[in-house]
Order: C-alpha cells, then sequence, then structure tokens
C-alpha cells in the first residue's frame, strides 16, 4: 500500500475482533509511532503495550475514575457490576496501546511542540494498523486525563497521555468516505504586501 492509499483509505476502526495480533505486527505499529516528527528531535512519545490480562491495568482505572465520578453524584446501586461495566471498555480490542507525552528537559523544547509530536506518533501509528490490515482507532476522552490514569501507567509530573490506539482485526469492511475540497480550507499567499 503506497502512503496516499494508506491516508486516504484509513478509517477508525472500533469494531475488531477478539483475534490475538502477531507480536511483530504490534512492533511495526510501535515503529512506525517512534518516526514521527519531532522538533530537536526530542522523540518524547512513550508507548504502554497492553494485550491479554495487560488490559487489566485500564480496565481498573476506568472503572475507579467512573465510581469515583458516580458517587459524587449519588450512592451506586451495585458498585461491582458498575465497575466491571466501565472497566469493559479496556477489551474493545485484543490490543490497546497508550501513548503519552514525555516533554524533553531541553531549553529549546517547546511543550506544544512535544504534544504535537506525540499526536504525529499516534497519526503514523494508525497508516500503520491499516497498512498492515489492521483496525485501529485514536480513544481519548475525559478518564483519559483523570489523575488516576496517570498514576496507573506511572506518568510523571509534566507526562501525560495523548491517546489510547486500540487495534485489532476489523469486523466489517471499511465504509468509503470522503472530504470536502481541500480549496474550500485553503488560502495561497503568493506575494507580500
Amino acid at each position: 500500500m503506497n502512503v496516499w492509499e494508506a491516508i486516504s483509505g484509513r478509517r477508525s476502526v472500533g469494531a475488531v475482533t477478539e483475534e490475538p495480533i502477531e507480536r511483530e505486527k504490534i512492533e511495526q505499529v510501535l515503529e512506525a509511532g517512534n518516526w514521527a516528527p519531532c522538533h530537536h528531535l526530542t522523540e518524547p512519545w512513550r508507548f504502554y503495550v497492553m494485550t491479554g490480562e495487560g488490559r487489566g491495568v485500564l480496565a481498573k482505572a476506568y472503572a475507579d475514575i467512573a465510581l469515583e465520578q458516580a458517587l459524587a453524584k449519588g450512592p451506586v446501586e451495585n458498585e461491582e457490576e458498575f465497575r466491571t461495566k466501565q472497566g469493559a471498555k479496556a477489551y474493545r480490542s485484543p490490543v490497546v496501546i497508550a501513548v503519552a507525552v514525555s516533554p524533553s528537559d531541553k531549553p529549546q523544547a517547546v511543550l506544544v511542540e512535544e504534544m504535537a509530536a506525540a499526536h504525529a506518533a499516534v497519526q503514523n501509528m494508525l497508516l500503520a494498523a491499516h497498512a498492515l490490515g489492521l483496525g485501529a482507532v485514536w480513544r481519548t476522552g475525559d478518564p483519559m486525563y483523570h489523575p488516576t490514569m496517570q498514576k496507573a501507567f506511572g506518568l510523571q509530573e509534566g507526562e501525560q497521555l495523548v491517546s489510547f490506539v486500540y487495534l485489532g482485526v476489523p469486523k466489517l469492511p471499511l465504509p468509503v468516505k470522503t472530504r470536502g475540497p481541500v480549496q474550500d480550507k485553503t488560502v495561497w499567499i503568493d506575494k507580500a504586501d
């Protein structure tokens, strides 16, 4: 698959099978993330790969956060059932990769550029997954930014999660999508005033 096919054909795929993904393919996805552009060669991305029971780290964090938020509003009827339902989000695919940014302490490093580099790593990973025939989706949401989630992955001060990349074999064919014309989103500047 060439790069243009990967870019235009990639879709967010949340419906995947339970079929395990070969470690070699996971490593190829990680390597694609590792080759993202970054200013000052800081390589600020960090990857946490969860498979099998390892997804329990994410499940527990999801459940803890949801229960804390629910209890703040009032009693929860069946806490164990509630925790199980919330934790199930971690098992929607056979592989989940948490991607974090660990900003460089180089004096020339700028936080927004470090964040952009980590986001670029995620995009590379999504494109690589598609090229390998895998389905992937970039998930975020309020729980990802919660201190409990940060603690679950051992993140230090200044580090933060930017994505959960869910990987699996797609259950359905990828939908055909279109984009509005690029001309509607482009301003050409060919001379100065």
